[in-house]
Parts: structure tokens; sequence; C-alpha cells
């Protein structure tokens, strides 16, 4: 597993600035790591659309035990229907098919997306089926390691904001973004420990 190489700087950096987050670095050293290969990153992410983390682990395991290595040719392998008994909806098996799809079709291994733009990268992603703007946000986190990605939509990071500087006053995906921009140029990290506050144990896709 490799972290990023900026996590110190950006720790130094988001604790001079923020003393809620210098509690939390504080509070949670460890920093994120990479588990998986690319394609299994986006797979994680396609999973956990609008779940919890618990249920997504719980899908996780049971498509393993179904296909065996999350690697394109084998959920290709494996029937619309039958990814279903993994827990899946129908759209996310299917996502998921898609996804695989594009990767043998166009030969897509990890060095396919390094050293490239992440606006170009953004948009390759987005043009697939089943891959829409926070699945994107988390594979440029957990997977491209982009130093500075902040998915506003995600839930858990509005309930993590709402609760450590609102007072637990409800927080749109608006404000948020509008909020995220004090950890700038390391929301990446601040998003990790926002997620860790709420789950001391460390979210990976």
């Amino acid at each position: 597993m490799t972290s990023p190489t900026y996590w110190l700087l950006a720790q130094r950096h988001l604790s001079r600035q923020d003393p809620v987050m210098a509690d939390l670095i504080q509070r949670y050293p460890e920093p994120l790591t990479r588990r998986g290969d690319s394609f299994q990153t986006l797979a994680r992410a396609i999973v956990g659309q609008q779940i919890s983390l618990r249920a997504a682990d719980s899908v996780w395991l049971r498509l393993e035990t179904l296909v065996g290595e999350v690697a394109p040719e084998n959920i290709l392998a494996c029937p619309l229907e039958s990814l279903r008994q993994a827990g899946l909806s129908r759209a996310k098996a299917d996502y998921l098919q898609q996804v695989a799809g594009y990767y043998q079709a166009h030969r897509i291994d990890d060095v396919y997306w390094e050293g490239r733009v992440f606006d170009e990268v953004r948009r390759e992603l987005l043009g697939i089926k089943g891959i829409g703007r926070w699945t994107v946000e988390m594979f440029a986190i957990f997977h491209l390691h982009e130093p500075d990605i902040f998915s506003p939509a995600d839930i858990g990071l509005q309930k993590a904001v709402a609760g450590l500087y609102f007072d637990g006053a409800p927080m749109n995906k608006q404000t948020l973004d509008a909020f995220s921009r004090r950890w700038r140029p390391y929301r990446t990290v601040a998003a990790w420990y926002l997620w860790r506050h709420l789950d001391p144990v460390p979210v990976c896709y």
C-alpha cells in the first residue's frame, strides 16, 4: 500500500490553519493508503454509492465470494442476475459490467491513468455509464491521490462538518463546497480526517 507523498506537508498546513483539523490529525495519525488496483477502486465506489460503509463492505465480501478477484474479466463472465446475488441492485450490477467492459475494450491497467491531467481523467470517467461525479471523486482521492479533491455531495462529509463546525445544523452541498475552500490545497486530506471523525476505521476504496 502506498500513501500520498504530500501527506506530512498537508498535515502541517492543515494543523496551522484549523484547530479542529489539528485535533483530528493528532488523534488519527495514519495516512490514506491505496488498496487494490484502479478497477477495484472504481468497483468499490460503485458498490458504495448511496449506502453505508458497513453495507458496502458486506456487499463487497459477497461479490468476492461470487466472482473471486474483482477484476474486469470475472465481472464480465458473471451474468447480471448472478451479480445481483451479492446484494447489488440491477443498476449497480450493470454499472460494474459497463466499467469492466470499458477496461477490457481499452486494455486499461493502472499505468493507463498515471501522469495524466486530472481534468482529462475526469472527462473520460464521466463518459462511462454508471460513473458520476461522486465516484470520480472517490477514484481521485483513493487511487490517484489527487491532493485537493472534495466531495460536497458526500453525506458523511456533510454530517462531519455539520457536527464539528456548525453545532449539528444541516449542511447542504453548496454550503459545504464553499466551506471546504479553507482547506485548499489539501482538501483530500481534510476529507480523510472528516471521515475518520465519523468512523475510526480508515475509509478505503
